[in-house]
């Protein structure tokens, strides 16, 4: 899945075999208050997860990379790092 980022309004998930828009899930946020004005609105980027844990199994490590933001394009050497570091824990392979 490479999917663009797209217009919260616009964008459709697969939810137990059925097509489902944001603002029929059942999401803690209100994600479609400027649906109508692109420069303002809120964009959604899929993400395809390789590996989920519970909270209780989390990984959290001195030297991580970390960010504020939800998406970002990481080019530090942190990133590298946490990527190599997180596919030796969960014994992920390129």
């Amino acid at each position: 899945m490479d999917e663009p980022a797209a217009l919260a309004k616009d964008i459709r998930f697969q939810v137990e075999g059925q097509e489902k828009g944001v603002a029929e899930l059942p999401l803690k946020g209100q994600y479609l208050y400027n649906a109508g004005d692109p420069e303002k609105a809120e964009y959604i980027v899929k993400v395809h997860w390789l590996k989920t844990v519970s909270v209780a199994k989390a990984v959290k490590e001195t030297g991580f990379f970390g960010n504020q933001n939800t998406v970002c394009r990481p080019q530090t050497e942190k990133w590298n790092f946490t990527v190599r570091r997180l596919k030796e824990i969960w014994h992920i392979e390129d």
